[in-house]
């Protein structure tokens, strides 16, 4: 499930600190979960989504 919502899609490339990383792949899951109607059960794949989302707008966190 791919969500686009505008402060994801309009990420910049920089370095983030790990609490911003964190705060924003809450978020991202938070929007899964709620698209899906907060349906009990998914909050794990809803996170791991996320994190692959948000670590490819932010590569630049990620090179080594």
């Amino acid at each position: 499930m791919q969500i686009n919502h505008d402060w994801l899609s309009n990420l910049d490339n920089h370095c983030l600190n790990e609490a911003v990383f964190r705060e924003m792949v809450a978020q991202c899951a938070y929007f899964k979960s709620e698209q899906r109607g907060f349906v009990w059960g998914f909050a794990l794949q809803d996170w791991l989504e996320a994190e692959v989302e948000i670590s490819k707008r932010c590569s630049y966190w990620f090179q080594e």
